[in-house]
């Protein structure tokens, strides 16, 4: 009888082996599919798809690089594009026990690895997927792969994507160093790269900076604190933070103990050792005041640079292809405008000083304690020291702590330059807050060559251009715009009269003291109401069309209050805008290289000023006799009293709460503008300060000098040209006792430039005053920081 029971069992079998099959092909095409992918990932990185490559053979001799010459418009070099200082050491000259700290504490596989330690990498990646860190500093990355490291462009500002790219192509060239290079030949390149901070790049100058010896000759514990900072520079750094320092040392000889390479009695003996060091700061040639117009310089060169290898295929290093670049600056002038700022701020700096002595608040007057805790938390969350301490696991509130420990720290100060002291970080921003800013552009009006570019008064502390980068609300030296608009637009002339009775439209009054005057007598004096009405006449939209054309590229908002200087312009813009005045109507864009060539001579960039006409001569004329008024009569005629005697065409400028003040000074050949401020606006400048008392005399400083110089070219006697008789409207120049007032706009209030009581402190007593501004000051002190 035939069975027709079916047999699952040999009917199951083929099905089985069938989906096993299955999965075992699809389980070797997913692995050489994702093969693939990291074969052509490394690919795409080595061949620069991800970033350019750098390139590790320029390791092998740093001394090749020639530096770029900065050449100014009278034959001088003031400075030079080069790689930081260093001083190249070969693996010969470096002590045992710095190698084998090195090693005990970073890649103890160091010599047994071919770049990458893949069983340590696998290690730290599971720990970080496992406890989710990261984000977190240090795991797998050998030697080799934290010299590749240091190869590239700091890694601020790229996302999770770009870091993960850059990490494959560090990968890269850390088997290409190992493939190149001997392992000690790598060991010497990363001390030799490595940044100690203090300006001490490399071992060799960092043993001389922190020690002031030779590297050959540092002693364990001392070799073990250059160990410890090459995990962390900031965090163990025996001179900013001893404490760390300490601990970091002594870890370091802990795994040197560890990994038997130094006798636990010997490292016993060192950990009981204070931190001692013999601090040598480098002293750099380069002005401090240099380094703003550098930065300035840096950015239009790169430009250039990037056109020519984009036409020619030509690529060029302005670090170590020995290029000379021929700059419109002038040397003496320079030097000149840098003295004026120096001179007039130092006055300022000892009458603020005098007036906040007693202001627990100083200086943030004008805020709640509440609000100025906000600011300096900021300012903390800005510095690198917090990243360092955010970065290695610390909350807030805890760095805060950490930031107000006393440590030996620099800051600036007039008379001394930097200072090593005693202070806690917070109070070190604190202090450097209360330091008064300022800024100067001097430009040809003709030619829009640059002459003198004063960005700040310390780079070190302050790295922050206030010529091009910084933008500040420009108050009443934003008028002219605003008149010139009018007289272009409306055919209105300096005798035209307006009504200074207090404007209202809308939410805005600009109060007003009542009458009528002239146009040129209204600048003179500054009147809040009558730039009110001429906004009004000739419409925003054309004020700002006329503001573009003159340079300002700045974004404006479409408001009326423009007209009393609310918009946030740098002074380059500014300076380039007066210029057109200065130039019969026509903008010409301000330009600080004129010639660019190789180091054969080879012209690579040779500049053509970029020019445009704005308006008729006649109401640029117009506009620079209505501003002679300002300096003859209206509120810069201080000036007089300063030594200037010839013809200057200027405008004043003061913000709300006197935050920022400003002079913008014109002479037939040279327009010059200054800044004077503080970092904060909600710091309270002097009493009495307005464009005309704190900008001015930088102006009138600088001016001197460079009439004094007569090689320079620049005469007093000297008059504008008049184009046309027929145009000039003498109005005459009425003797007004009416105050000067200098007003500016902001968060919605107007202020009135009122002439304030002599500052006093919070006891009454008047401020001491210096008995003459060329008198030499004392440094910084008496500041409060409690």
């Amino acid at each position: 009888m035939e069975n027709n029971t079916p047999n699952h069992t040999t009917q199951n079998k083929p099905i089985v082996k069938k989906s096993k099959n299955k999965w075992i092909k699809w389980l070797w095409i997913s692995a050489i599919g994702i093969l693939a992918l990291i074969v052509g990932i490394f690919s795409a990185a080595a061949l620069g798809i991800f970033g350019e490559m750098p390139n590790v053979k320029d390791l092998e001799n740093p001394d090749i690089y020639v530096a770029s010459d900065i050449i100014s418009q009278d034959g001088i070099t003031i400075d030079k594009f080069e790689r930081e200082k260093r001083i190249p050491v070969y693996f010969n000259q470096l002590p045992s026990h710095l190698v084998n700290g090195l090693i005990a504490k970073e890649d103890k596989r160091f010599y047994d690895h071919s770049g990458i330690d893949w069983q340590r990498t696998a290690s730290a990646t599971t720990n970080k997927l496992t406890l989710g860190l990261v984000g977190s500093r240090g795991g797998g990355s050998t030697i080799t792969q934290q010299l590749a490291k240091l190869l590239f462009s700091d890694r601020k500002g790229k996302n999770d994507i770009e870091i993960l790219f850059q990490k494959i192509q560090e990968y890269l060239v850390a088997v290409q160093l190992e493939r190149l290079y001997t392992k000690e030949e790598i060991l010497a390149m990363y001390f030799n790269k490595f940044d100690f901070l203090n300006r001490a790049y490399g071992i060799q100058m960092a043993s001389h900076v922190y020690f002031n010896k030779d590297v050959s000759k540092l002693t364990p514990d001392e070799s073990a604190i250059f160990v410890a900072m090459l995990q962390m520079p900031y965090k163990y750094n025996p001179k900013s933070n001893p404490i760390k320092a300490l601990d970091g040392r002594n870890g370091v000889l802990n795994k040197m103990v560890e990994e038997g390479l130094l006798p636990v009695e010997e490292a016993r003996e060192y950990k009981s050792k204070p931190i001692k060091i013999d601090y040598q700061p480098v002293i750099e040639g380069s002005s401090q005041y240099s380094a703003y117009y550098k930065q300035f310089l840096k950015s239009e060169i790169d430009g250039y640079l990037k056109n020519y290898e984009a036409e020619s295929g030509k690529k060029y290093d302005v670090y170590k292809d020995g290029l000379k670049v021929y700059v419109t600056l002038d040397s003496r002038m320079q030097k000149y405008a840098e003295e004026a700022m120096r001179e007039h701020l130092m006055v300022i700096q000892r009458m603020f000083n005098s007036q906040e002595r007693y202001n627990k608040k100083a200086p943030f007057t004008h805020i709640s304690t509440k609000q100025a805790h906000r600011m300096m938390t900021f300012a903390m969350q800005r510095t690198d020291r917090y990243k360092t301490l955010k970065a290695n696991g610390l909350s807030d509130p805890e760095i805060e702590t950490e930031f107000k420990k006393p440590i030996r720290l620099e800051i600036f100060t007039w008379k001394k330059g930097r200072v090593d002291t005693l202070m806690s970080p917070w109070d070190s921003i604190k202090y450097h807050k209360h330091i008064v800013r300022g800024s100067l552009m001097s430009m040809e009006p003709q030619t829009g060559n640059i002459k003198a570019w004063v960005g700040g008064i310390d780079w070190d502390h302050f790295k922050y251009d206030l010529v091009k980068q910084g933008k500040r609300q420009v108050g009443s030296t934003f008028k002219p715009i605003v008149y010139a608009a009018a007289m272009k637009e409306l055919g209105y002339n300096p005798c035209t009269m307006m009504s200074n009775a207090t404007y209202t439209k809308g939410g805005w009054k600009v109060d007003g003291s009542g009458g009528s005057l002239s146009i040129r007598d209204a600048i003179a004096h500054s009147k809040n109401p009558v730039a009110a009405r001429l906004i009004e006449d000739v419409g925003v939209d054309l004020v700002i069309k006329l503001a573009k054309n003159m340079g300002i590229t700045s974004p404006i908002v479409r408001n009326n209050t423009i007209a009393l200087g609310s918009g946030e312009v740098s002074l380059y813009e500014m300076v380039g805008a007066y210029g057109t005045f200065a130039n019969n109507g026509n903008y010409v864009k301000p330009q600080m290289i004129w010639r660019l060539e190789d180091s054969k001579g080879k012209v690579l960039k040779e500049n053509q000023p970029e020019f445009r006409e704005v308006m008729n001569e006649m109401y640029a004329y117009q506009m620079l006799d209505i501003m002679m008024g300002v300096t003859t009569y209206g509120t810069a005629k201080g000036m007089r009293g300063r030594g200037i005697t010839g013809q200057v065409a200027g405008k004043t400028g003061t913000t709300n709460l006197n935050a920022d003040t400003w002079f913008m000074g014109i002479v037939p050949k040279l327009v010059t503008g200054v800044w004077v401020g503080w970092e904060d606006r909600a710091a309270k400048l002097l009493g009495n300060s307005q464009g005309a008392t704190t900008a001015m005399p930088v102006w009138t400083g600088f001016m001197r000098k460079v009439f004094a110089d007569s090689k320079l070219g620049y005469k007093q006697d000297e008059k504008f040209a008049i184009p046309n008789e027929e145009v000039y409207t003498d109005c005459g120049y009425p003797d007004i006792s009416a105050d000067a007032n200098d007003g500016g706009y902001s968060i919605g209030d107007i202020i009135h430039g009122e002439h304030i009581p002599e500052p006093k402190d919070n006891t009454g007593t008047a401020a001491p005053k210096p008995k003459d501004v060329s008198d030499k000051l004392e440094d910084v002190d008496s500041i409060s920081l409690e």
